[in-house]
């Protein structure tokens, strides 16, 4: 990898494991000095939105081969993520306070700071085998704890407000189903299509640690 490739990927990494761990820090004061989960978006969704929406670039990154990752399973969890948060928790006020938002808030933030920190070490070398690790163990837990009483628990809960607000009537009345129709297919559909990006990060796994045991047997 060129140079310069490295010294960009190292900063752009760098930049949002440090941003995800403002995020995680901000929250977990919240928590401790409130006793509640319910500040999770008034003290970091704004930069959860920026650190989400700006992730875009790694769909680029893999579109034009500076990371061997493809497009599809980017695309598949920024466009999740982002329909998520931008879509769903910053338009609709009084799904922000949910418990559920805390959840998924805590779980992205704990695995995008191991992911990230293992991207930017990793771009010169010099990553410990601990993070790597963490990078392909913390995800078996973390991820589903954010799909279920995270992701989805947010958007089951939104509904009823979705409905009530007939939120972006104006972009559907091109359509022949609302906003309202749409999440509740996104809700039947979202499971199977976590399965998949789960089963790939699985075999990732197994790959990944398999070679780094092998590597450290060569040493």
């Amino acid at each position: 990898m060129p140079a310069f490739s490295k010294l960009y990927l190292f900063a752009y990494n760098s930049l949002q494991a440090f941003g995800w761990a403002v995020s995680l820090f901000a929250i977990l004061i919240n928590f401790f000095s409130t006793h509640s989960l319910n500040g999770a978006y008034a003290s970091a969704g704004d930069l959860i939105c920026l650190l989400q929406t700006v992730s875009f670039l790694e769909v680029i990154h893999g579109a034009l081969g500076v990371v061997p990752s493809g497009v599809l399973f980017p695309f598949m969890q920024w466009g999740g993520r982002t329909h998520f948060v931008l879509a769903i928790v910053r338009q609709i006020i009084e799904v922000q306070e949910l418990p559920s938002v805390f959840i998924t808030f805590v779980a992205w933030s704990m695995a995008e700071v191991i992911r990230y920190s293992h991207y930017a070490l990793n771009c010169f070398g010099s990553c410990p085998s601990w993070i790597t690790y963490l990078r392909y163990t913390a995800f078996i837990m973390l991820y589903p704890i954010g799909l279920a009483p995270g992701e989805m628990w947010t958007m089951y809960q939104a509904l009823p407000f979705v409905k009530k607000k007939n939120l972006y009537a104006d972009f559907f009345a091109a359509f022949p189903f609302s906003y309202y129709d749409f999440l509740r297919v996104v809700l039947l559909c979202y499971p199977f299509l976590w399965l998949n990006l789960y089963r790939y990060l699985l075999k990732q796994r197994r790959s990944k640690l398999g070679r780094h045991q092998e590597t450290k047997k060569k040493k």
